[in-house]
């Protein structure tokens, strides 16, 4: 129903690159997950009084937050979709994030409370009255929900919204939070054991779960995570593809907002080429960054030496050696100057944030691994560390 929608009210609905196709989408999931939300949200508070159970209730009243939390999405689509300004000069997609993160916030709260009722339903139990009716709209309410979730998963993936991946998931929640009221209604109907509510605190806690996870998933990126793999071998695919780059490296992927990327990297290329083609070709591959990938680029020349055998043998001797310290250590920018006394071998050394060895004592242990193959040879390096 969602994709029949999007092809009838949205103007070319194919050509997700676009914000304004992108923001079209997101009003579309909004206004359908308002509309669903709070009819679910209206059977199951009808279901609830006709039964009596807590657990119920607490049930619809997660659907009505997430009704609420459809909104705040909504017009935090909305508000991303501004264009850029002078106070604002990259633009507003990170209010992607904050309404998901307040979204979150709400959900957290919501559980709580939830929580707090159903404990004091342990203390003062009231038994549910068993309701067919009950039943038959639990059971319905779980397949709108996996309706929910399924469309919010397939549009957020298309569009790349980490906030519409949360509410898929959210709902995918509250079809297992759903399903857990509906057996514990017919358990205490059918073995006239009264759990309701003990799954309340259930449904409270997958209210919860779902919460915090969705306040990760939207604040990762507004602290900065590392791009998927997939985008990696796409950059790395177009700057390759231009003849002359023997090189990348301190590729950095800045976010801000989904569909709003600005690229840098560090080029190698050959220290003797011309530098006016060089720098015409650097132009042409940050023109087909921005043609292919709708980002800004900004590229760094390195020279490096390509042809001298002596420098090539000694770097590949010291990435060899390095490799004994730590297989996850790597180098780029390598190259050497020769003095009358001894020769500088220079280069940055690449570290995993994970490392557990100090900066200054993985520079000692290189430097005295570089002296194993020439006495002469003094090592200038720079400590550098992988974004991506």
């Amino acid at each position: 129903m969602i994709h029949f929608l999007a092809k009838m009210l949205i103007p070319d609905y194919k050509n997700t690159a676009s914000s304004d196709v992108r923001n079209a989408y997101g009003a579309l999931c909004g206004i359908m997950g308002i509309v669903l939300n709070v009819i679910l949200f209206a059977i199951k508070l009808l279901a609830g009084l006709l039964s009596g159970a807590i657990s119920v209730m607490a049930d619809a009243f997660n659907n009505l937050t997430d009704a609420g939390s459809s909104v705040i999405t909504l017009i935090g689509f909305r508000m991303a979709g501004q264009k850029p300004d002078k106070h604002h000069p990259f633009g507003h997609g990170r209010i992607e994030y904050i309404s998901g993160l307040i979204v979150s916030m709400i959900i957290i709260l919501v559980g709580f409370e939830l929580g707090k009722t159903s404990f004091e339903k342990i203390i003062s139990p009231e038994v549910p009255v068993f309701s067919m009716i009950a039943v038959i709209i639990l059971v319905c309410s779980v397949f709108i929900k996996a309706y929910i979730a399924v469309y919010n998963f397939s549009i957020g993936k298309k569009i790349a919204s980490s906030a519409m991946k949360a509410t898929a998931y959210d709902s995918l929640s509250d079809c297992v939070a759903t399903s857990a009221v509906l057996i514990c209604l017919l358990i205490s109907h059918f073995a006239n054991i009264n759990i309701d509510a003990y799954c309340g605190i259930a449904v409270s806690v997958f209210i919860l779960f779902s919460g915090i996870r969705s306040a990760k998933e939207t604040m990762d990126p507004l602290l900065g995570t590392p791009p998927e793999q997939e985008l990696i071998d796409e950059i790395t695919s177009i700057v390759y593809s231009h003849e002359g780059v023997a090189g990348i490296h301190d590729l950095i992927i800045h976010d801000y907002g989904p569909g709003r990327m600005m690229i840098s990297l560090h080029a190698e290329v050959p220290s003797d080429a011309n530098l006016i083609e060089t720098h015409d070709m650097i132009d042409n591959i940050e023109k087909s960054l921005r043609a292919k990938l709708g980002c800004d680029a900004v590229i760094h020349m390195d020279p490096i030496a390509t042809d001298d055998a002596h420098t090539l043998e000694v770097k590949e001797k010291i990435v060899a050696l390095i490799g004994c310290v730590d297989s996850r250590l790597s180098l780029h920018d390598f190259r050497m100057v020769k003095g009358p006394t001894h020769t500088n071998v220079l280069f940055d050394l690449v570290v995993p944030f994970e490392m557990q060895k100090s900066d200054e004592e993985l520079r000692e242990n290189v430097q005295t691994i570089v002296k194993t193959i020439d006495e002469n040879y003094y090592s200038v390096i720079n400590i550098d560390k992988s974004y991506v």
